[in-house]
């Protein structure tokens, strides 16, 4: 064992070794840095993608009392909702039904996002844990 590897790995951190490449040190970090960082990432995305639920129901339920348009709380929601809720609209066109389900579907994927892809990140993470 080299001594810088020995030094750096039993004097700073067990996840960190310092060994040499191609006769020049390197940082090797552990697989269970990357664990955290994807746990992180799916925490973080769990919170988001909780947020934008919650700005859709917000939406929905602004629809049904016609609220001012020039009111900067409306504008704010109405811009971040629109674009995805547009898309899902040209994808599921319903006109003529008189109910928008574009909300609903929106809903339903980010439950399917929450389920599948943090889930999925989750167990990784611990995986690499």
């Amino acid at each position: 064992m080299c001594l810088i590897n020995w030094a750096v790995s039993n004097h700073f951190s067990p996840h960190f070794t310092l060994r040499r490449f191609a006769g020049k040190p390197t940082l090797h970090i552990s697989v269970f840095i990357l664990g955290n960082l994807i746990q992180a990432s799916a925490q973080v995305l769990n919170i988001v993608l909780q947020l934008y639920m919650w700005i859709i129901i917000i939406r929905a339920l602004l629809s049904w009392v016609n609220p001012d348009p020039h009111n900067p709380i409306v504008q704010f929601l109405y811009s971040i909702t629109e674009p995805v809720l547009y898309r899902v609209r040209q994808l599921i066109p319903m006109s003529g039904m008189g109910i928008d389900f574009a909300p609903i579907v929106v809903l339903l994927a980010i439950i399917f996002i929450q389920s599948f892809v943090v889930q999925s990140l989750g167990t990784l993470a611990l995986r690499l844990q």
